[in-house]
């Protein structure tokens, strides 16, 4: 087959692929996510429908579903349709026995009762013991408990679902015993239409309580609790017998809902969420990242506006060939300078990774900060970087197949297949590996088998062909010049001081982009971990900016200061200098796990360092690339001015 057959057959694919993604994504958002785009109104009366996500805990970071425990059923269980961000994050949402009218008070309502064997009591004792939270869902809004912080009075914390239970002692009892939430108070806070009447709903919160229901006689659909009476107009208030966990007993499950009119409109009803009380430490961040790059931008001038000018122009003015010679610094090296490094290959398969990834987070940051990716749209972040990873290959194919052409290699299409394969198969692997433990705790986080295709499909079906056509296009390409020629015989690198030996200088440079992030990283990891709403984006862009400065402006640095002693293996050395800030990274990302986290549970643990390794290695690639971009473009001004016999 030709070069064109394989093109042509490669575009035929592409566009296969995209329509197939395009439809699957289209069809999974008529099912669930209209309400998260469009505002839905509601008469008084009208029936809403409480859906049930995945419980969560902190401890152990293994969603399950809802029903793994013995909760009350509906008559049948229907699974709303998850789009890929989602299932990979474990949401498994599912409809539930809680119903409730619009605007239509409920008292003592009775969902079900249940009789606890020795199995089923264990489950919820377990479960209360790793602090797992229910999830619910009512009209996309998740249900939150309101708590004051005990700083600030005035302010509320919404904190994610309510915990299924809790452990501790009760009056009189030296035996610590395990308390079933069982009664929830919900409250559906609602803005009204004084025009139309029209609802709609702009806050999900609840109390829950642990009570021991009480009835006379035998219990059947009409039985009235004597705990909890709307007739008798007996309310639960957290003063009654809490109901212990053990096996023969019996639970009955039930709620109250409250209508509370709010001043709140739609379009505003996700701000309390998204409330960020640390506003401060954000500015603070960004003023302490500012000052590193001031300080850097500051060293940079000065190398380009003093050291350079002078350089360059002395140098043009000498007049004999013996002159030249007695000069000491990068110009020495003029001849070596820009002599292909060894495993070039590879350089070049790293390069192209790290511009994939680069495209793929400043595009998500961009649609980010404009809002196109809130977090009412579950699943939409991680669907959205998916997708743009793998159409990103174009650029990853057309720089790596530039840069070999540079390099004097020929064959194009073994650098193309290398770059489409090398970080997907190692991230790939490691991902398969935590599925595989996942699994074995039957958590509801493993990635079902449908979903490992559509990844699958997603790397093989549209990356893939994308990185083979980037890689075509870039070798077409005229090879970029070299602005001087590079001499037949390598030259001697003379013995480097201690503080220029590579190792050392590659760590040096890793600090400062690292310094530059820190602080927000921390929100970030919290947001993973702790299950915390993040959406600073305008923030993130900010940092992500200064990020880039950052490292472009250490390797050019530390580049210039590797010439001057006549050390001209620059190549490498600046992919590494600013990728080094990923060994920091996972390094706090180790302090944060010992100091921040409570996880117990082994597999929890490789979990968590399985993830913070994948991070690590992406951070890697997209620091050394931009760092790598930022020499390459210094050395060739510095060189290009320089005028050499």
């Amino acid at each position: 087959m030709t070069m064109s057959g394989i093109l042509s057959h490669h575009h035929l694919w592409l566009w296969i692929s995209v329509y197939f993604m395009l439809h699957v994504n289209l069809h999974h958002g008529t099912c669930f996510y209209l309400p998260g785009v469009a505002p839905e109104d509601f008469h008084k009366g009208d029936i809403l429908r409480v859906k049930v996500n995945k419980l969560t805990s902190t401890k152990t970071q293994l969603p399950y579903s809802y029903y793994s425990l013995p909760y009350c059923r509906p008559n049948q269980i229907v699974d709303s349709a998850e789009n890929l961000g989602e299932v990979l994050r474990g949401d498994r949402i599912e409809n539930s026995p809680y119903e409730f009218k619009m605007r239509e008070p409920q008292m003592c309502t009775i969902v079900c009762r249940l009789t606890l064997n020795a199995k089923t009591a264990q489950e919820f004792k377990e479960k209360i013991d790793d602090e797992y939270r229910v999830n619910m869902i009512l009209d996309n809004l998740p249900l939150v408990v309101p708590l004051r912080r005990p700083d600030q009075e005035s302010s509320l914390v919404y904190l994610h679902g309510f915990l299924i239970g809790l452990k501790g002692q009760y009056a009189g009892t030296k035996d610590e015993k395990h308390f079933i939430h069982n009664h929830l108070t919900f409250v559906v806070k609602y803005h009204r239409d004084p025009v139309t009447e029209m609802s709609r709903i702009v806050g999900f919160e609840v109390k829950p309580f642990s009570v021991r229901h009480e009835y006379e006689g035998n219990f059947d659909e009409n039985s009235r609790l004597t705990t909890c009476d709307p007739h008798a107009r007996k309310l639960v208030s957290g003063s009654e017998d809490p109901q212990v966990v053990e096996e023969n007993k019996e639970i009955i499950f039930t709620y109250d809902v409250e209508f509370q009119e709010s001043d709140v409109k739609w379009a505003s009803r996700w701000d309390s969420y998204l409330l960020m009380a640390d506003e401060q430490i954000h500015w603070f961040s960004i003023i302490n990242s500012l000052m590193i790059v001031l300080f850097l931008s500051g060293m940079v001038a000065m190398i380009m506006l003093r050291t350079l000018y002078r350089d360059i122009s002395k140098y043009n003015q000498l007049e004999t060939q013996e002159e030249a010679q007695e000069e000491t610094g990068w110009k020495l090296v003029h001849g070596d300078v820009f002599r292909p490094p060894s495993n070039s290959d590879l350089l070049c398969v790293y390069v192209g990774t790290g511009v994939q990834f680069f495209g793929m987070i400043l595009v998500t940051m961009i649609f980010a900060a404009l809002g196109f990716l809130s977090p009412s749209n579950r699943g939409g972040l991680m669907t959205a970087m998916l997708l743009l990873w793998a159409l990103m290959g174009l650029c990853g194919g057309y720089s790596s197949a530039r840069l070999y052409k540079l390099f004097k290699g020929t064959e194009w299409k073994s650098i193309t297949i290398k770059t489409a394969f090398m970080f997907p198969a190692i991230a790939f692997s490691i991902f398969f590996v935590l599925n595989a433990l996942i699994w074995g705790q039957k958590s509801s986080g493993a990635v079902p088998f449908g979903t490992m295709f559509a990844l699958v499909f997603l790397w093989f079906g549209i990356s893939v062909p994308l990185v083979i056509v980037g890689g075509h296009v870039g070798f077409k390409k005229t090879v970029i010049e070299d602005p001087v020629k590079t001499n037949k015989i390598a030259r001697q690198i003379p013995e480097q001081a201690w503080y220029m030996n590579p190792a050392f200088s590659i760590l040096i440079g890793g600090i400062l982009p690292f310094g530059a992030v820190f602080i927000e990283l921390f929100f970030i990891l919290t947001s993973i971990w702790l299950h915390q709403f993040y959406y600073l984006f305008g923030f993130l862009f900010i940092v992500f900016v200064i990020l880039i400065i950052t490292c472009a402006e250490i390797t050019i640095v530390l580049c210039y200061f590797q010439l001057c002693s006549e050390d001209y293996l620059w190549w490498w050395r600046s992919y590494l200098t600013s990728g080094s800030s990923a060994l920091y990274l996972f390094l706090y990302a180790t302090f944060y796990f010992f100091t921040k986290l409570e996880i117990t549970k082994p597999v929890s643990g490789v979990l968590y360092f399985g993830y913070m390794l994948l991070l690590s290695y992406a951070f890697f690639v997209v620091t050394g690339t931009i760092g790598f971009y930022a020499c390459f473009w210094f050395v060739r001004l510095i060189y290009s001015s320089v005028k050499i016999d």
